[in-house]
């Protein structure tokens, strides 16, 4: 361990495993730059998973939502998704589809559809019924309604689900490696390989990852939000001092 974080024990211990090479009692280098190739391919099976995710669920809830049909039966499999162990559902994967990246990509993909199809869903119904008979009223189609009305409005909910779908796949591939996907998870589960700071090390990745996720998806989500949709929660969370600010400037 390095002298500047000796004070910290086995938190600077861990730390200096994220950042420096060490070798094990086999010869097997590990940390450092190996850790940045755990971390690197943790990321790339995360996105992946949720950008397959939100590739099938934001339609099919848009879709869903906008028709208002097929809705309990919608909400019933989102639930029972949520309530399947992942760890269950990536052994269902390995033992009829074998073990490697898309397969583990997928597994974490039906992890993440739920929250992202229920939070679709929901936000599209919760668009009030006025504003889209005037759309329709202006001729608007129903795709047209669903990508220039219906859609802005449930954006905020579904940005709500994508960030709940991508904390739980950060946090599901810490496993991928009993997989084969050697993820943040492999010093995790080999601690005779990696030791305690390999372990701990991987923790504080993992749980970085989760923050920096949803402070990043958080800060997207503000930015893509409509303007008359944050007037409305501004004036629903202090009525008083806008509607007083309102008076002084009329």
């Amino acid at each position: 361990m390095i002298d500047t974080l000796a004070f910290l024990g086995e938190f600077g211990d861990a730390v200096d495993f994220i950042f420096n090479t060490r070798e094990t009692r086999e010869g097997r280098e590990v940390g450092g730059s190996q850790f940045a190739e755990l971390t690197w391919t943790h990321v790339q099976l995360s996105v992946a998973a949720l950008a397959l995710a939100a590739a099938v669920a934001v339609p099919l809830g848009l879709v869903l939502g906008h028709t208002g049909r097929f809705g309990f039966l919608a909400i019933s499999v989102s639930n029972v998704g949520r309530a399947v162990p992942s760890l269950a559902l990536i052994a269902f994967f390995i033992a009829y589809l074998s073990v490697g990246f898309a397969n583990v990509m997928v597994a974490l993909a039906v992890l993440a559809i739920p929250p992202i199809l229920t939070n679709t869903y929901v936000g599209v119904r919760q668009v009030d019924p006025d504003t889209v008979d005037a759309a329709r009223g202006m001729g608007m189609t129903g795709g047209e309604i669903v990508r220039r009305v219906e859609l802005p409005l449930a954006l905020p909910l579904i940005f709500g689900g994508v960030k709940t779908s991508m904390v739980n796949v950060i946090a599901t591939a810490t496993i991928a490696p009993l997989a084969g996907v050697v993820t943040l998870g492999d010093p995790i589960i080999n601690v005779s390989t990696y030791g305690d700071a390999g372990r701990l090390g991987a923790a504080i990745a993992v749980a970085a990852l989760a923050v920096f996720t949803e402070v990043s998806l958080g800060a997207l989500q503000r930015a893509v939000t409509p303007r008359g949709l944050k007037l409305s929660a501004r004036r629903n969370r202090f009525p008083i001092s806008l509607t007083r600010r309102a008076r002084a400037t009329s």
